[in-house]
């Protein structure tokens, strides 16, 4: 039997976990792990294995949660992904199973995906031109990345969006290419602003642009808000009526944007964090030795909702302990 929806003082309601697999990843983003990832030595304690995983389902859709994505690092680097995506799609409650990927492998890994009861899907492409693409993400991967997402859209997936992090040098004519893409395909293309991190704030203040500025061009030119539904990320998405596809942005540093929080995160390593920029993690690991424990989860998130605070830092810039995405799992 499914739990009531946790809510912290500020009467926000959770029903969506967003859970990292794997701190690895296989691109080096400059705005992440410009140098590529490298193993943490002084790191002890193990991702946790498909059997705390399975049981972490189970103890949040006994607390509400309706919604679970999967990331990382590069979460199709693990070769059990596969099974944990059918745990997802076992649990009872879990209607919705998403996939957050670099698309590296996608095109053949798609149909898997698909059969293992994933029902939604998003990819990483920062640019639509090779060149940049190639020296954003350090591969020279997009023309397998777009067929990778042209296999998705033929599987008929619940909903496959597309993430671009917002640079201000190229944002204009990143987005005429990306509207070209969505003009007669089923995609919702989200520009993400640059976040601080511990690791990349330089480069975050060298390269950061508003979404704000994206949100008025596309007013002026006829696309509509849309209503954000329950379990919905943080994106605002706009149509238009000469568009298949939407248009989406996450405005982190936007006034509101965290009065419609609805997500928890846990590290791969088992650790709760309430905000992506929190100061504190809290580990969940105690209670995932069994399905029996894991009943006790909601408990320990209700008691640690009470000291979510109403907002992240990020306008005086305080990080917390955001290192970098792949260890936060984005």
């Amino acid at each position: 039997m499914l739990g009531a929806m946790l809510t912290d003082p500020y009467a926000r309601k959770f029903s969506y976990l967003r859970l990292s697999i794997t701190e690895m990843c296989n691109f080096s983003c400059r705005y992440c792990l410009p140098e590529g990832y490298r193993p943490k030595l002084s790191e002890s304690e193990p991702e946790l294995d498909l059997y705390e995983i399975e049981n972490l389902f189970h103890g949040v859709a006994a607390a509400g949660f309706q919604k679970v994505r999967i990331t990382g690092g590069e979460p199709t680097l693990r070769a059990d992904l596969f099974e944990i995506i059918s745990a997802a799609s076992e649990t009872p409650g879990i209607g919705i199973r998403a996939l957050s990927t670099n698309g590296w492998n996608l095109k053949s890994i798609a149909a898997r995906l698909r059969t293992a009861g994933l029902t939604h899907l998003n990819v990483s492409v920062d640019s639509l031109d090779r060149e940049r693409f190639k020296s954003l993400s350090g591969r020279d991967s997009l023309p397998l990345v777009l067929a990778g997402i042209e296999e998705a859209l033929s599987l008929g997936f619940a909903g496959v969006k597309v993430n671009a992090v917002l640079h201000k040098e190229t944002a204009v004519q990143e987005l005429d290419r990306f509207l070209e893409l969505i003009k007669t395909r089923p995609l919702s293309v989200r520009f993400i602003e640059l976040m601080r991190t511990g690791e990349r704030g330089e480069y975050r203040d060298r390269h950061f642009l508003s979404a704000g500025e994206l949100k008025l061009q596309l007013l002026q030119n006829g696309w509509m808000p849309l209503a954000r539904g329950e379990t919905s990320g943080p994106a605002m998405e706009f149509s238009h009526p000469e568009f298949v596809g939407r248009i989406g942005l996450i405005a982190p540093h936007a006034e509101g944007f965290c009065e419609s929080c609805n997500r928890l995160r846990v590290t791969s390593r088992g650790r709760l964090k309430l905000c992506l920029f929190g100061e504190k993690d809290q580990s969940l690991r105690d209670l995932l030795r069994s399905k029996e424990d894991a009943l006790g989860i909601s408990d320990r998130m209700g008691e640690l909702l009470r000291a979510k605070p109403v907002s992240h830092f990020l306008k005086e810039g305080r990080v917390g302990a955001a290192r970098n995405f792949s260890v936060m799992g984005g």
